[in-house]
């Protein structure tokens, strides 16, 4: 049984990895300095249209059942980046454990641009 698979007398619980890059998403947004999410066209031309793309997020889960979350993130001008990226990966980390109950091995960050708040 994989651990984001849950058995319960009433059923099967299963989380599934587009739950666990939607709430690492919003985890990250939540940190100051942080200006979107992603950046590559596909998500651009998705928010246009009044869409989220969680598809540049990429989650694995190993055969240990251990997470590994890779992020990509575009930075506010002016503000510290490896600073930002360490509050980021703490709360997506913190988050993502409270949420799903599930280990959390690896929160990637990979800057991928900044621009101005």
């Amino acid at each position: 049984m994989h651990k984001e698979e849950t058995h319960t007398d009433l059923g099967t619980i299963r989380i599934h990895k587009n739950v666990i890059a939607s709430i690492a998403s919003l985890a990250a947004g939540e940190i100051e300095g942080v200006k979107k999410i992603g950046g590559n066209f596909k998500s651009g031309l998705l928010e246009l249209i009044g869409q989220k793309s969680h598809g540049a997020i990429k989650v694995e889960i190993d055969k240990n059942e251990e997470v590994r979350v890779d992020l990509p993130v575009i930075i506010k001008y002016g503000f510290n980046i490896p600073e930002t990226a360490l509050k980021v990966q703490e709360n997506v980390r913190q988050t993502l454990e409270k949420m799903t109950n599930l280990l959390i091995k690896d929160v990637n960050i990979n800057i991928q641009g900044i621009e101005r708040g």
